[in-house]
This record gives C-alpha cells, sequence and structure tokens, in this order.
C-alpha cells in the first residue's frame, strides 16, 4: 500500500495541518425541502481534513474525516465525511434523538466559541453515525442543554466504508446578533472505538497527555466568508 506523508496527504485535500483558519462558504442556493444545503451546493465549501490523533500523531489515512462548512443568514451547516472500520453506536436515544454520553460511541463533533474574549464558554455539538445527537453549552468545565434547535441527518455508506453527517445549527442560538465579520474560535473532532484505546481525532491538536477535547486554547479560527469570496 502506497504511504504518504501526513503533510504531502493533507496538501492533496486542500487543508495543511499548519493552518489555524477554518472558513465557511456563504450559501446562496435555496435550500433542499429538508431544510439542508443541496448536495452541489456544499462543493463550493473548501474542505477540512485530518486523520492524526489528538496529539496530531498517528495519522490513520483509513479513519480520514473532512469537513465543510456553509452559512446563510439564519444557519451554520456543517457535513463530516468519515472513514470508518467499525461502526460502534447506542441502541437508545430520547424520542427526538438526543443522546447523553454520546461520546462513548462514535461520533463527530464540532465545538464552537462565537465569543474568543470570553475563553471559558463555548458550545460542543456531537452526531452519531445513527443520526443520534447531543448539543451543549460548557461554561468554565460546566455542562448545560443550550436547547440551540439543531437539526442533523446521516447516511452510512457500508459498501465505501463511509458515514456522512450533516448538521444544521441556528445562529441564533449561539450568538444573539450574529456579525458574519467577526471571527469565531472552532474545533473538530472525532471518536471511533468500541474499547480502549479508541481513536481520538482531531483537526487541531489538543496535545494533552490522555485524550481531551475541551481545551478551548488549541482552538482554530472560524472566518465566514462574504458571498462574493470563492
Amino acid at each position: 500500500m502506497l504511504m504518504l506523508t501526513p503533510l504531502f496527504l493533507f496538501s492533496l485535500l486542500g487543508s495543511a495541518p499548519s493552518s489555524d483558519t477554518a472558513t465557511a462558504s456563504h450559501l446562496l442556493q435555496p435550500l433542499a425541502p429538508d431544510g439542508f444545503p443541496t448536495p452541489a451546493a456544499w462543493d463550493a465549501a473548501e474542505p477540512i481534513v485530518f486523520n492524526a490523533d489528538w496529539q496530531g500523531k498517528h495519522s490513520e489515512p483509513e479513519l480520514e474525516t473532512q469537513v465543510r462548512l456553509l452559512w446563510n443568514a439564519d444557519t451554520l451547516f456543517l457535513r463530516y465525511r468519515a472513514h470508518y472500520r467499525v461502526l460502534t453506536v447506542f441502541a437508545d436515544a430520547d424520542p427526538s434523538g438526543r443522546r447523553n454520553h454520546l461520546w462513548d460511541r462514535d461520533v463527530v463533533e464540532v465545538f464552537l466559541q462565537p465569543d474568543p474574549t470570553y475563553p471559558g464558554h463555548y458550545f460542543e455539538f456531537e452526531v452519531s453515525p445513527n443520526g443520534y445527537w447531543i448539543d451543549l453549552d460548557i461554561e468554565h468545565g460546566e455542562r448545560s442543554d443550550p436547547k440551540t434547535g439543531m437539526k442533523c441527518r446521516t447516511h452510512v455508506d457500508e459498501k465505501q466504508k463511509v458515514w456522512t453527517a450533516e448538521i444544521a445549527i441556528p445562529l441564533r442560538s449561539m450568538a444573539q446578533h450574529f456579525d458574519p465579520s467577526a471571527v469565531w474560535r472552532v474545533n473538530f473532532f472525532r471518536v471511533e472505538g468500541a474499547t480502549e484505546p479508541r481513536f481520538y481525532s482531531s483537526w487541531r491538536a489538543t496535545n494533552t497527555p490522555q485524550p481531551n477535547f475541551h481545551v478551548p486554547t488549541a482552538f482554530g479560527k472560524l472566518r465566514f466568508l462574504p458571498a462574493e469570496s470563492k
């Protein structure tokens, strides 16, 4: 099997590991009837790709994760495309699909911090391969339910061993007065595996001794591109 260095692999896919900035492209096309972007709309968003662990080590190309972001006046949209070996999910959740401790099974995650001047506060969103989800308001380590009204949908391609998750988050649930010129903070994560050692991967390395995604100082920047940007 051809082995690619992490730097070469990221260069091929459009996201170098040294980059600290993610971008969300402005969505101009109408949404599909289900309230998500059409498949073609995602092509306008620059992919973010990662396959290394939370320390930026031990790259696993077979467990590569790609993230694209779009936004409009009301909503931030994310689309994850995750290669997998074996999926492990919970069989139960609340009637709404919300599931506490979702991170104890396979998930994709995004941590969003609309106000970087308040580093102790951010939001966490997770989705599992079978469509369960959780949203959390993190205040200096304390978790609460922000009731953001997030929506998600998932699809598993067993032949290609890829699962996708699309997430729609109302912007007003995170920022009462959304300013698209503001720079948010963000990090993207993935967990796979039924038992330890599980594979904890991240876009921006948190560099903790043990797996820990809750390191706001490691978050990258998130910029909302204006409509004319490509």
